[in-house]
């Protein structure tokens, strides 16, 4: 069993640099508003519990803004995550899966409607067997119950299950919950040594399911 994060994993979250623009933003900004969402939506849920995604979001975007934002403006903003196009290396590593016979899911702290949306017209959506969103139990990842909380959803043993992303973080998260780890280096460029290390490490998503395939049994 594979698990995908979604975001900046699957979806290129920097399609939202237009939109950013469009309510007359710099799109650098685009940066520190999605690093303070998921800060604030970590730092949320280690206190007890996070609100949903988007209204971590929304908090972090009207904040990253200097408060220079209407409401439609920030609705605009956040309207882009429904149409996230995917990465280029997304597709191979799907194909290869389904190859293989191992089945897949998305695996967000994002809204399950809006991933669900992103991944339709990304036309990634027939590749995977569902969405799983950690909004259902009140948190963002990395804490190690979310990781083991997923693979209940899906019946999956933790030793037997990968988690597959570009964050380190999450990948650190799923190795310490007990799961498998592949991380793409292509948003990061590599592993900070303060993280456990992973099962796999490659620059593309294609590459990491490929050598998660080949992991012994």
């Amino acid at each position: 069993m594979v698990l995908f994060d979604v975001f900046e994993t699957l979806l290129e979250v920097d399609a939202l640099r237009s939109r950013m623009v469009d309510v007359g933003r710099p799109e650098h900004e685009l940066e520190l508003f999605f690093t303070r969402t998921l800060r604030d939506g970590m730092a949320l849920s280690l206190a007890g519990e996070s609100p949903d995604f988007l209204d971590v979001a929304r908090s972090a975007l009207i904040g990253t803004s200097g408060r220079r934002l209407s409401e439609e403006a920030v609705q605009h903003v956040l309207a882009g995550f429904a149409e996230l196009p995917p990465c280029p290396d997304v597709e191979p590593a799907l194909i290869a899966l389904a190859r293989a016979k191992i089945p897949a899911y998305a695996f967000t702290h994002g809204p399950a409607k809006v991933v669900r949306e992103a991944l339709d017209r990304a036309q990634l959506r027939s590749y995977l067997r569902g969405v799983i969103s950690c909004e259902e139990i009140g948190s963002f990842k990395p804490p190690a119950k979310v990781y083991q909380w997923a693979c209940r959803q899906v019946n999956s043993d933790p030793a037997r299950t990968a988690l597959v992303a570009v964050h380190s973080w999450d990948v650190h998260g799923a190795v310490r919950a007990g799961l498998l780890a592949g991380f793409a280096t292509r948003r990061e460029g590599g592993m900070s040594d303060v993280f456990d290390p992973p099962h796999v490490v490659a620059d593309a998503l294609d590459v990491v399911i490929e050598r998660l395939v080949a992991l012994p049994t």
